[in-house]
C-alpha cells in the first residue's frame, strides 16, 4: 500500500510540473502576441494641392466621320472591317473604276480633236493660240487684202472715168464682204478655242471621277462601323464606313451653376475611368458661351490624351483644379487602404490603432486630397499592412 501511494503521488507531481509549464508558455506567448507593433505615421495637415471641382462626364471620340462614295458603282474593293486602324489618306475602299476609265478616254480623245481643229498636236498642255496665225484666218486675211486692192484700183480707174460707177460698187461690196469673212474667221478661232476649254474641262472631269472611285480616311482614326458589302451597288453619296479619332478623346461634362464661375480654358483635368490602368491628365480647351436654362449647368469639354486604354463613351470621373494655390486636407497615398471600392485609413488614438473611412479628391505626385473622414492633426499609419482596428501600437 505504501508503494502505491507513493507512486500515485509520483504521478500527480509529475502532471502538476507539466500544467505549470503550459501555463508558463501560454503567458509568455500572450504577452509576445500583446506586445505593441513599431508603425510610421503622418500627421494629416493642410497642403497646397489647389481648389478643385468634381464632375462626372462621359468620353468621346475628338471626331467622327461617315465615309461614303462620291460616284455611284459597285462596290469593288473593301479594305477595312470594325476595329481596323485607319491613316489619314489610306484606301478605305474602291467602286468599279470600269465606267470611269472609259468616259476619261472619250473626254481625251475629244479633247484631242478640240486641239487639231485648232491647228495644235493632238497632245499638250496648253490650248493658247494667235488667233492670226491659224489657217482659216490667214486665208480670210489673204482675201481681205486682194478685195483692198482691188477697191484702190477701181477708185482710180473711176476717177479717170474709165469704169461706170456700178462696176466700182460691185468692187467695194465684194471689199466689205472679206472684212466681214476675216472678222468671222477670228470669232470662229476663238470658238474652237472655247471648245478645247471645254473638253478639256471633261476630261478633268472625268479624270476626277475616275480618282473618286478610291474612298479614302480624312483623318487618323479607327472604323467603329462597317456599313456596305462587296458587290454592293452604291449610289453617289451612299455611306461605306463610319471613323472615328480616338486620340486624344473629348471629356464632356456638365458643371454646375454655382461652380461655372470658376472654370477656364486652359485649367487642368484629372481623369479616373473605371478598368483604366491609371488616371489621365488633360486640359479643359471648350466652354459653352451659356448655361443651359432647363438644367442650369456649364457645357466643358477637354482633350485627353489616350495611350490606348481609354474607349469613347466610357463613363469618367473628373478632378477640375480651378486654383493651384489653395490648400487643402492631404496625407500620402502610403496611407490608403482600398477595399471594395471603399478607401479608408488607420489612425493612432491613444497608441490603438482605429480605421476611418475617408472620401478623397485629386491626386497630387504622392499626396492624395482628403474631402471627409480625418481632420488636421490626425496621426495616419503609412502602409498598414495586417494591422487591426484596435491594435496597440508605438509610433515613429
Amino acid at each position: 500500500m505504501v508503494c502505491r501511494w507513493i507512486a500515485v503521488s509520483a504521478l500527480l507531481l509529475t502532471f502538476a510540473g507539466c500544467k505549470g509549464e503550459n501555463s508558463s508558455a501560454s503567458a509568455q506567448e500572450g504577452k509576445r502576441e500583446q506586445a505593441p507593433k513599431r508603425v510610421q505615421t503622418e500627421i494629416v495637415q493642410e497642403r497646397q494641392l489647389g481648389a478643385t471641382v468634381l464632375v462626372n462626364g462621359t468620353l468621346d471620340a475628338y471626331d467622327r466621320a461617315t465615309v461614303g462614295t462620291k460616284v455611284a458603282g459597285r462596290l469593288q474593293v473593301m479594305a477595312v472591317d470594325l476595329g481596323s486602324r485607319v491613316s489619314r489618306g489610306q484606301l478605305i475602299a474602291r467602286v468599279d473604276p470600269t465606267d470611269y476609265n472609259i468616259r476619261l478616254q472619250q473626254a481625251e480623245a475629244g479633247l484631242a480633236q478640240a486641239r487639231v481643229r485648232l491647228g495644235l498636236p493632238p497632245e499638250g498642255s496648253s490650248d493658247s493660240v494667235d488667233p492670226g496665225d491659224t489657217p482659216p484666218v490667214r486665208e480670210a486675211r489673204a482675201v481681205l487684202e486682194e478685195a483692198r486692192a482691188s477697191r484702190e484700183r477701181y477708185q482710180s480707174l473711176l476717177s479717170g472715168g474709165l469704169i461706170s460707177k456700178a462696176d466700182f460698187d460691185q468692187v467695194q461690196s465684194q471689199a466689205r464682204v472679206a472684212e466681214s469673212r476675216y472678222q468671222d474667221a477670228f470669232e470662229e478661232i476663238r470658238n474652237r478655242q472655247a471648245v478645247a476649254s471645254q473638253r478639256r474641262a471633261e476630261v478633268a472631269l472625268a479624270r476626277q471621277q475616275a480618282a473618286d472611285t478610291g474612298i479614302y480616311a480624312s483623318f487618323d482614326g479607327v472604323v467603329q462601323q462597317r456599313i456596305a458589302s462587296i458587290g454592293e451597288f452604291l449610289s453617289a453619296g451612299a455611306p461605306v464606313a463610319e471613323i472615328v479619332k480616338i486620340n486624344p478623346l473629348r471629356f464632356r461634362a456638365e458643371v454646375p451653376e454655382r461652380d461655372a464661375a470658376t472654370i477656364r480654358a486652359g485649367q487642368t483635368v484629372q481623369l479616373a475611368v473605371d478598368g483604366a490602368p491609371h488616371d489621365y491628365t488633360g486640359r479643359v480647351t471648350r466652354l459653352s458661351p451659356t448655361i443651359t436654362e432647363r438644367t442650369r449647368v456649364l457645357q466643358i469639354e477637354a482633350d485627353i490624351p489616350n495611350d490606348g486604354a481609354l474607349r469613347a463613351g466610357s463613363f469618367a470621373r473628373a478632378t477640375i483644379v480651378t486654383d493651384t494655390t489653395a490648400s487643402s486636407l492631404a496625407v500620402p497615398q502610403d496611407a490608403l487602404i482600398t477595399f471594395a471600392g471603399i478607401e479608408k485609413v488607420v489612425v493612432v488614438e491613444k497608441g490603438k490603432t482605429k480605421e476611418k473611412p475617408v472620401t478623397t479628391g485629386r491626386r497630387a505626385g504622392e499626396w492624395v486630397e482628403i474631402l471627409s473622414g480625418v481632420k488636421a492633426g490626425d496621426e495616419v499609419v503609412l502602409n498598414p499592412v495586417n494591422l487591426k482596428s484596435g491594435q496597440s501600437v508605438v509610433t515613429r
